[in-house]
């Protein structure tokens, strides 16, 4: 079993901040599979929503703040919390290429260089 990060367990925290609505899903993720999977929440449980929020571009203001806070991410020393973001966040982004344009507006510079990296590892560029 890997030991998640003090850096991870403060992500999960400020997404759970930023997406106050998905606590109880983290939760029941937490019961169901014994343990907190880092990326299962990710892309099961924050994900979703995130992608929802750029596609409706209605609350500008918490997509901002989301960007912002994954730009600090994207600029840690943490490299496991880097490889978990750049795996799910980042690889996520890019699924959809329409979410992506519309991403790309509040991505900060590292943040964007780790999606191309993202892209480039899953054969997209």
């Amino acid at each position: 079993m890997v030991v998640m990060s003090e850096k991870s367990k403060e992500f999960l925290k400020a997404m759970l901040d930023f997406l106050p609505s998905k606590r109880n899903e983290y939760k029941k993720s937490i019961e169901d599979h014994g343990e907190i999977l880092e990326t299962v929440i990710i892309e099961d449980i924050f994900m979703p929503d995130i992608i929802k929020l750029i596609g409706e571009e209605k609350n500008i203001q918490l997509i901002e703040s989301i960007f912002e806070y994954f730009e600090e991410v994207s600029n840690c020393e943490d490299t496991h919390l880097i490889n978990i973001f750049s795996i799910t966040v980042m690889e996520i982004l890019g699924n959809d290429r329409t979410i992506l344009e519309k991403a790309k507006k509040y991505m900060g510079p590292k943040t964007t260089l780790l999606q191309i990296e993202a892209d480039r590892d899953l054969g997209r560029i």
